[in-house]
Formats: structure tokens, C-alpha cells, sequence
């Protein structure tokens, strides 16, 4: 697809003089959005001190206004929506965390202290895979700033002959069908000025929509199991497989809570007890046996998962299922986990705040 961009004539002076009734000046974006089908072309929106201005992009790169500040400037990767494989095997060593809602300083400082990234915010971690297990979005402030950040990253992890794997969480489900109750009030600004409700931002016309609706909701990557919420033994008994559940989260993630409601298989992915939503095992009464027969079923060790916030990176039933949601969603501090495969046993580390480890 071509990207060369052709900016509106007089569309940046025509839209520079709007001001917003924020108290600090408001600083956000790029926003791209497709302009016609046929045209195959983008245009590039960005909020600069409260001010909406327009940019071309050339050779599928990005260059900010100057009155822009630090926001992201980025190059586009003509790949970045290509469906990737779910499954993965021999795989050196995984790094996994979740639910940064927005809160981009905590996960670079995380990122950096745990080498996971350099000093310049660039891919470091070789060809280890890197999971996100969902809610990038809602509540923080920086949500465009962790989109772009991780919209780098995976091609810079691709490269390096390592991966990235962004998986939808039920935050993200949230935005695309319009449900914006935990969106930063910080958000009603950009709202406003590209005339725009906030799932619109992100909608199947926009670079970063196009790009999250490429994403899976599952991966498998050696012996681990990877998700948001959890799987529950109505999978098993559904006999679902990776690639069928994939596949229908992406066809109908834009789709209204009622229509999800009226077939029973989206209904149970999407809602209730599905995968971006099931919170099982985090209750007193839940049985191991369950855990065993969802390890069987998937022919896994462990079920990694976000979702359920917890103070640190926790181990359950002898470490059958690992919680990556540290709370970094509350924008002090964070962990992440660290798996490495070492003959037959998976070395199990925690990831800390200040860049230490400690085995879990």
C-alpha cells in the first residue's frame, strides 16, 4: 500500500487556531487514518499544545511538527499486518507481562532496567519472544504513546529474529466496539478536535486499528500457553482449537456487545467466561484438577495470564499458572516474567521494578 500522504490544502491552517479547555496543553498522536479506499493513501493527525495539525508522510515515515514536542515519530512498517503463526517451538527464552493501561513510563523504565530494551528505547532482547497478554488500553494517559512504542518494537523484534506478540485483552475488545468507560478523560480532547469518538481513533480505517486487528488473543510458545484472562474448562469441552478461536476474534472484534450476545460462540469468547475475561483460577474454590485437564487439552506446562491484578508476578498450583498483571496500570512501579528454557524445566524469574531478579 502506498503511503505517501497529501495533506488537504490549507487544512493545517484552517484547524491550528482550535484550542481545547484542557489546563496544560495537550500533546498527542500521530492519529493516521486511510482517506479513500481507492486513493490508498493516509493522512496524519496530531494534537500539538492543544492545536490540531496535519503532516505528510514520505517513504513511510513520519515527520512531527515542529511545536510537537517529544510525541512519537514513527516510520510505518508496510508488514505490520500480516497475521502471524499462534504456535512456536524451540524458542530461547520468553519475557511476558500485562495490563500497562497506558502507564508507557513505567514500561520503559521496566523494559530498560531488565534489558529488555537500550537506552534509546530499541529492541535488546535478541531472538527472545516478548509477550504483552492485553490491556494496552483505557484508564492511563500515554495509551497512543505504548501503541506507537509497541508498533515499533515489532518490527524491531521481527528483525532481530526475535518476536513480539500483542494479544488482545478485554480492554481492547472494549474500545473497538464502543464501550469507553475506562477511557482517560485526557482522551475527550482529541475527541474533539479530529471530530472523532475515541474507539473511532482506532477503527479499521486507522494504521494502528489495522495493525491490533491482525493480532492474536492466544499464542502457544513452547510448553506455555499465553492469553489475558484465562481459559476455563468450557474450551475443553467446546474443543476449540488456537487457530479457529484467533480467527473468529479477528472477524468479529467490532462487533456490538448485543450481536455478540446472540450467537453462543461469540458469546462465550468474547464475553462471560472466555478467554479475555475468565478469572477462575484466581477463586478459593478453584480445583487443580481443572488447571490439569486445560494443560492436557493444549499439551502445555504452564498458562500464562493478565488480567487479575496482583502486587507481583505470582505462581499458582506449583506454577501451572503464572500471573503476569503486576499493576503497573496504577503507574508506580511493575514486574515481568522471565522463562527460559533449560533441559526438559522452564527457569521461572521475576522481572523487578529496579532491574533485579529473583527466581520465582
Amino acid at each position: 500500500m502506498s503511503l505517501l500522504l497529501i495533506c488537504h490544502i490549507g487544512f493545517v491552517g484552517a484547524v491550528e487556531k482550535q484550542q481545547t479547555s484542557a489546563q496544560d496543553p495537550l500533546y498527542d498522536g500521530p492519529y493516521l487514518f486511510e482517506q479513500t479506499k481507492t486513493q490508498q493513501s493516509q493522512q496524519a493527525y496530531w494534537i500539538c499544545a492543544s492545536e490540531l495539525q496535519a503532516t505528510r508522510v514520505i517513504n513511510n515515515e513520519l515527520k512531527r511538527p515542529n511545536e510537537c514536542g517529544k510525541l512519537p515519530e514513527p516510520k510505518l512498517n508496510p508488514k505490520a499486518k500480516e497475521i502471524a503463526a499462534n504456535t512456536y517451538t524451540n524458542v530461547s527464552k520468553i519475557v511476558a507481562l500485562s495490563d500497562v493501561h497506558g502507564q508507557y513510563d513505567v514500561l520503559i523504565t521496566l523494559l530498560k532496567n531488565q534489558k529488555i530494551i537500550d537506552e534509546h528505547n530499541n529492541w535488546a532482547y535478541g531472538t527472545g519472544h516478548m509477550v504483552m497478554t492485553g490491556d494496552m488500553f483505557d484508564r492511563g494517559h500515554q495509551v497512543n504513546e505504548v501503541l506507537w512504542f509497541m508498533y515499533k518494537l515489532d518490527k524491531q523484534a521481527s528483525d532481530a529474529g526475535g518476536k513480539l506478540h500483542l494479544l488482545m485483552g478485554n480492554h481492547e475488545q472494549m474500545v473497538m466496539r464502543g464501550d469507553l468507560r475506562y477511557v482517560n478523560e485526557r482522551y475527550q480532547t482529541a475527541e474533539k478536535l479530529l471530530e472523532r469518538s475515541y474507539d473511532e481513533l482506532y477503527d479499521s480505517s486507522s494504521e494502528i486499528g489495522q495493525w491490533l486487528r491482525s493480532k492474536h488473543t492466544i499464542v502457544k510458545i513452547n510448553d506455555s500457553l499465553f492469553l489475558h484472562g484465562g481459559i476455563s474448562g468450557e474450551w475443553v469441552d467446546r474443543e476449540l482449537t488456537l487457530d479457529k478461536a484467533n480467527q473468529v476474534y479477528r472477524a468479529n472484534i467490532d462487533k456490538s456487545k448485543p450481536e455478540l450476545k446472540s450467537d453462543d460462540l461469540l458469546n462465550f469468547l468474547f464475553l462471560g467466561n472466555g478467554p479475555t475475561w475468565f478469572r477462575g483460577y484466581f477463586e478459593d474454590d478453584y480445583q487443580e484438577s481443572e488447571i490439569n485437564r486445560v494443560l492436557a487439552y493444549f499439551d502445555v506446562k504452564h498458562i500464562v495470564v493478565g488480567h487479575t491484578s496482583q502486587t507481583r508476578v505470582l505462581g499458582l498450583f506449583n506454577n501451572k499458572v503464572l500471573a503476569v498483571d503486576s499493576s503497573i496500570k496504577n503507574g508506580q512501579s511493575g514486574e515481568l516474567l522471565l522463562i527460559t528454557p533449560n533441559e526438559g524445566q522452564d527457569t521461572l524469574i521475576r522481572g523487578l521494578y529496579d532491574g533485579s531478579r529473583v527466581t520465582l
